[in-house]
């Protein structure tokens, strides 16, 4: 059963406006930080903190990416297919990569960020890797079950 082209629509549209919110706050929020108040364009943008957070989003748009993909599989009716179990792998993958990115940050924020309070960005990366393990599980539940629906399907077709 084909979903109704609205919904994909408003699917896509979601992750489109996810990613460009994402990307703003990425731009705005290096300038708006504490530490960077008095510094200018140039310093505020290569604080090595900065750039690994512009690194550690890669996954989390890779992520993005892969749902976009996934809709426009459904939209074309190839929803169970070994391209959309394919895409989930990846979109799990990223979300992984993404988990273990956080983790880093908070190791380096715990042992090395020295007289400034942990606990505020502590309790913000807790709950980024426990909404992304929320996206890795559903995304690994739905390609085994996906997988294990192409795999029938396969054999249906190798039977008639």
């Amino acid at each position: 059963m084909r979903m109704k082209r609205g919904s994909t629509l408003f699917l896509k549209v979601v992750i489109l406006l996810i990613a460009i919110g994402a990307f703003a706050y990425m731009i705005w929020f290096p300038q708006t930080e504490g530490r960077a108040a008095k510094l200018d364009l140039l310093s505020i943008y290569t604080d090595p903190f900065i750039i690994y957070g512009y690194i550690a989003s890669i996954p989390f748009f890779i992520g993005l990416y892969q749902a976009f993909k996934l809709v426009n599989l459904i939209d074309a009716n190839k929803a169970f297919s070994q391209g959309a179990v394919t895409t989930l792998k990846n979109m799990k993958f990223a979300t992984l990569s993404l988990i273990g990115f956080i983790a880093l940050a908070e190791i380096y924020i715990r042992f090395f960020a020295h007289g400034d309070d942990p606990t505020g960005p502590a309790a913000l990366g807790i709950i980024a890797a426990f909404a992304a393990a929320v996206i890795a599980t559903a995304s690994t539940v739905f390609q085994k079950l996906l997988q294990n629906a192409v795999d029938i399907k396969s054999e249906n077709d190798l039977t008639v």
